[in-house]
């Protein structure tokens, strides 16, 4: 029998926006931790949970806050797009983001979407 990694990883290299771009994404029992970079290094470190919400709305509301790095308004709002379907997707886990962007583009970001998709763990 083969032996199985308790920690689930997948990642991807693409060019995006002519810069070179890496993604990681690994599953743990109560937070996927999602790596962007176009650095090579993590960077900005950002929480992203999603909030208990009422009965009624379909999908909860994700609160940011920076732990490591720039606390910009850009990077919330990078991160929010970018963790917003892995949460949702994973059943409403937090998602730790790490991002280290040249590129903050609204393409950009929205081809970022779609490679972390791909990197899917959860």
């Amino acid at each position: 029998m083969a032996a199985r990694s308790l920690v689930d990883s997948k990642q991807a290299e693409e060019v995006v926006q002519g810069i070179p771009t890496e993604v990681v994404c690994t599953a743990f029992a109560n937070t996927i931790l999602v790596v962007v970079t176009q650095y090579g290094k993590m960077g900005t470190l950002v929480s992203v949970e999603p909030n208990v919400v009422a009965d009624g709305i379909s999908s909860p509301l994700l609160t940011t806050k920076v732990l490591l790095g720039k606390d910009e308004p850009l990077v919330h709002i990078c991160a929010k797009h970018l963790a917003t379907s892995v949460s949702q997707e994973a059943g409403n886990k937090p998602v730790l983001l790490a991002l280290a962007l040249k590129d903050k583009s609204v393409e950009g970001i929205r081809i970022l979407k779609e490679v972390i998709g791909r990197c899917r763990v959860w």
